[in-house]
């Protein structure tokens, strides 16, 4: 497919139950877990390091996902790693971070290079993640820059694994209708 691109000898891999937009774009080095769903005109870009998606991950319209490349003024580079029920947000920007499992990246936020968010967080649309900032569990964050607003309760946190389960159904609505193929 068109869409699902290899680069430099590299061809993104997808666990069982993937769905991938037809109007998506994966390339490179990108690993996609199991029920996974990428929604219309998101990218995700492992040309220069890698990309480590979890399980039941929901990439939501317009995302962009990148990593930060090697080099003498950073000499590791940055992947992007997500966990597992990670739920982002329309037109969300992670670059070249590492998220926790059980997290909710709201619509239109940005999450910098080498930023740490830890499981079970909230990151408010809109929210500025700045570069090397950690996020601790537990808790919302808004503003831009963020900053910590309060501990979160105990129904947000059940909130993760039910929108987790809840893009995992609707993306077996798309694969039922047969249109569009899945990978895995």
């Amino acid at each position: 497919m068109a869409n699902v691109r290899s680069h430099k000898g590299t061809t993104p891999q997808f666990g069982a139950r993937t769905w991938v937009d037809p109007s998506a774009v994966v390339i490179g080095d990108v690993v996609l877990g199991d029920d996974c769903s990428v929604w219309p005109m998101t990218v995700i870009r492992g040309d220069m390091h890698q990309i480590r998606v979890g399980n039941r991950c929901s990439l939501q319209d317009g995302s962009v996902l990148h990593i930060t490349h090697a080099s003498d003024y950073n000499p590791g580079g940055w992947p992007l790693i997500l966990g597992d029920d990670v739920t982002v947000g329309h037109k969300a920007l992670l670059h070249g971070c590492t998220i926790g499992s059980r997290v909710l990246v709201g619509m239109a936020a940005t999450i910098m290079d080498g930023a740490v968010v830890e499981d079970e967080v909230i990151v408010a649309a809109g929210c500025l993640v700045p570069p090397g900032k950690r996020l601790a569990s537990g808790y919302l964050y808004v503003g831009s820059p963020c900053k910590q607003a309060r501990a979160l309760t105990e129904k947000e946190r059940s909130f993760f694994k039910y929108t987790a389960a809840n893009y995992v159904k609707l993306k077996d609505e798309y694969l039922a209708d047969g249109e569009t193929p899945s990978f895995g």
